[in-house]
């Protein structure tokens, strides 16, 4: 069936199973050990290469048949530009128990070679595809050199309007032990629409397996290592380790005593909008983020008639550097890309308590800017939104221009609550917006 096994496996196993249970490498009596570490086999630049910062999980299981061992690496929302990005590697060692006079070399190799046949059949077979669905699955492709036999295939599938992706697989033999490697990856734009295979792009057939049939041959190459170290090992799943996930705080803003420049430059401008404002200013400091943040809010707004006025207006400058402490212009880009992406997903629909209007793009300001209008009734926060996004070198300021209007002594959540309506909204914080890019020209913040 498979035409690439070493020359000794079939002489061997039937001398094995002449001689015995007891010539069987996974029913020899020895000191127990634990199997090898999976995740440890796929050196650390590897993975992060293909799945930069992922979360990686391990585990082992003991059947009748033998013992697994497996190790996942994912990363299912990576920011990259205009793109989130998904990647995973799953990877599962099998070694296998014998079976009456059959060894677990002899039961390894036939497991390989029931999955080689069942691949060369899929290169081929011609299943009913449902409606809206397709599917592609390649040729096999025998690897040379690897293990005692290898070999890779990939497969591309679409479904209807939601589902689109596409992976490599590769799968080895090193002498009791079989490995079965996957890697899948693709991208879709941050303005697609949510629940939809709309932009997707997923892995080609030479990337992924390009990609598996060096990842396998680095697997395989460690495994036989160890199983060089451990002869005749009957290997033990991990121990069980019952852990506590560490809690990572929160940045808290710290309140700053002086007024940035250039908020105080825009401070007439804020108080057209919000009438005798309470201000304050407050920094933060996530990553390579340094978030400045200045506020003007006033609770009930003085003059008018019958009703209690909440106006707000908050702007936040993102300031972004690299490790080296140099402003970033790529990762304002990213962020900016993200957030314009998140915005036009949610565009005219709700998610719980919040509704979303549309956004619309805002040329001649900044690099790039958009609009966007939310309403919001959540708990003791029911107000309307406008918000403005402008991205300028290394720097995302953001602009909200929030209030809401309510019958004198109702509470802030009551039914009667007016919300400031769309176009005053955006108006606003574009007025905003466009007085404090002209500010920071004059008075920079984080730069």
């Amino acid at each position: 069936m498979y035409g690439q096994l070493s020359q000794d496996d079939g002489p061997d196993s039937a001398q094995q199973q002449q001689a015995g249970p007891a010539a069987s490498s996974a029913s020899t009596a020895a000191s127990p050990v634990t199997g090898p570490d999976v995740c440890a086999l796929l050196p650390q630049e590897e993975s992060e290469r293909l799945v930069p910062g992922a979360t990686v999980v391990k585990g082992s299981r003991e059947t009748p048949a033998g013992v697994m061992f497996s190790c996942n690496w994912q990363n299912q929302r990576i920011s990259h530009g205009d793109y989130w990005r998904n990647r995973e590697i799953d990877v599962k060692i099998d070694q296998y128990h014998g079976e009456g006079a059959k060894t677990g070399r002899a039961v390894a190799q036939s497991t390989f070679e029931f999955g080689y046949g069942g691949a060369k059949y899929r290169e081929t077979a011609k299943p009913t595809a449902k409606k809206d669905e397709k599917e592609y699955i390649s040729p096999v492709k025998d690897i040379d050199g690897v293990g005692d036999g290898a070999y890779a295939q990939y497969t591309w599938r679409r479904s209807g309007e939601v589902l689109w992706y596409s992976y490599g697989q590769a799968w080895a033999r090193v002498h009791d032990m079989t490995i079965e490697i996957k890697y899948q990856a693709g991208q879709q734009r941050k303005d697609a629409q949510i629940l939809s295979n709309e932009t997707v792009q997923s892995i080609t057939e030479e990337n992924a397996i390009r990609e598996v049939t060096h990842l396998v041959k680095i697997i395989a190459e460690n495994l036989a290592d160890w199983k060089a170290k451990h002869p005749d090992v009957v290997a033990q799943p991990y121990p069980t380790a019952t852990t506590s996930p560490e809690a990572k705080p929160s940045p808290s803003p710290t309140e700053l005593t002086v007024f940035p420049a250039a908020c105080e430059s825009v401070t007439s401008t804020a108080t057209a909008l919000v009438p005798r404002p309470t201000t304050r200013a407050r920094g933060t400091e996530v990553g390579n983020d340094t978030q400045t943040e200045c506020r003007w809010l006033n609770l009930d707004v003085p003059g008018v008639q019958g009703k209690t006025r909440i106006r707000s207006v908050l702007i936040t400058v993102h300031s972004f550097t690299n490790r080296a402490g140099v402003a970033d212009k790529t990762a304002a880009r990213s962020y900016y890309s993200t957030q314009h992406g998140q915005d036009r997903s949610m565009a005219k629909s709700s998610f719980g308590n919040i509704k979303f209007g549309q956004v619309r793009e805002i040329k001649g300001l900044g690099e790039a800017a958009y609009s966007s209008y939310s309403q919001t009734r959540n708990g003791d926060v029911h107000a309307g939104s406008g918000s403005v996004m402008v991205r300028q070198g290394s720097q995302v300021v953001v602009v909200d221009y929030a209030g809401a209007d309510r019958p004198k002594g109702k509470p802030a959540n009551a039914p009667e609550v007016e919300m400031i309506p769309d176009k005053e909204a955006r108006a606003g914080a574009l007025k905003m917006a466009e007085a404090f890019l002209a500010a920071l020209e004059e008075k920079p913040i984080g730069s």
